[in-house]
C-alpha cells in the first residue's frame, strides 16, 4: 500500500558535516524530523537533507539560527 504524502520542510546543506550537526542539534532539542537523501526535485551540495513536517518550519529556522548551522536552502515539498 502506498504511503500518503504530506507537506514537509526540507533543509539542504553545503556539506554532510552540517547535515549531521543539524541532526545532533534537533535530537538535543527534541525537534521533529530526520535525515533523508536529498529529493530529486532539489539539487544540493551534499547528498543529505533534514525533513520535518512543514508546520515545524519556524521552530527549525530558530534552531538553525541559534546553533549557527550553515544551510544551503529550505523547501516545502510533498514527500
Amino acid at each position: 500500500m502506498a504511503r500518503t504524502k504530506t507537506m514537509k520542510v526540507v533543509f539542504t546543506f553545503h556539506t554532510t558535516t552540517h547535515a549531521i550537526f543539524m541532526e545532533q542539534c534537533c535530537k538535543k532539542a527534541a525537534a521533529p524530523g530526520r535525515l533523508i537523501p536529498v529529493p530529486r526535485q532539489i539539487s544540493a551540495g551534499c547528498g543529505m537533507a533534514w525533513a520535518a513536517p512543514a508546520e515545524n518550519r519556524e521552530e527549525l529556522e530558530r534552531l538553525i539560527e541559534v546553533n549557527q548551522i550553515e544551510r544551503e536552502g529550505a523547501y516545502e515539498l510533498l514527500l
